[in-house]
C-alpha cells in the first residue's frame, strides 16, 4: 500500500516537473490557407500581436506549406511590419530554400504536402508597446505562385535564463 502511494507521489511530481519545464505557448502560431493553391501578390496573410513588455525577446518564424508539385527550389517573400499607431512600417525581403540541390524537399512531408519553418528574427525585442501587424507577401516572378498551400507566422517568447 505504501509502495503504491509512493509511486503515485513520484508520478505526480514528475508530471508537475514536466509541465513546469515546458515552454510557454507561442504568442502566434497560425497558417492561412492560400485560395486555390495560387498565391497572388495582393493576397497577404496578416497576423497581429499585442506587445506589453519591450524587454521580452522573441523568435519569429515564417511558416510555409507547399505541394510536391511546386516547381521551384526556393521562395522569395516579403515581411511587412506595421508598428503601433502606424508610426513605422518596415519591409524585408527574404528567401527560404525549399529543396536540396538534388531536388529533395527540405521540409517535413505528409502525403504530398511539405511544411517549412524559417527563422526570421531571433532575440527580437519590439521597440514599443502596442499592437503590431505582420503581412506576408510572396515575391516571386510568377503571379499567382502555384502549389502554395498555406503561409503562416509563429512568434514565441524566449525564456530568459
Amino acid at each position: 500500500m505504501i509502495r503504491i502511494r509512493l509511486n503515485r507521489l513520484i508520478l505526480a511530481w514528475m508530471l508537475v516537473y514536466l509541465l513546469a519545464s515546458c515552454g510557454k505557448a507561442p504568442v502566434v502560431d497560425r497558417f492561412v490557407e492560400i485560395p486555390d493553391r495560387a498565391w497572388a501578390y495582393d493576397f497577404q496573410p496578416a497576423f497581429e500581436i499585442h506587445v506589453t513588455d519591450t524587454t521580452q525577446a522573441y523568435r519569429v518564424f515564417f511558416n510555409l506549406r507547399h505541394s510536391d508539385t511546386y516547381k521551384y527550389a526556393n521562395i522569395f517573400f516579403k515581411i511587412h511590419v506595421s508598428m503601433p499607431e502606424g508610426k513605422i512600417h518596415t519591409t524585408e525581403r527574404m528567401e527560404l530554400k525549399l529543396a536540396e540541390p538534388d531536388g529533395r524537399w527540405t521540409g517535413k512531408g505528409g502525403g504530398n504536402i511539405y511544411t517549412h519553418q524559417h527563422l526570421i528574427y531571433d532575440g527580437y525585442r519590439f521597440p514599443d508597446t502596442g499592437r503590431y501587424r505582420f503581412l506576408i507577401e510572396q515575391n516571386m516572378r510568377e503571379n499567382p505562385l502555384k502549389q502554395i498551400v498555406a503561409a503562416g507566422l509563429r512568434i514565441e517568447e524566449i525564456a530568459e535564463p
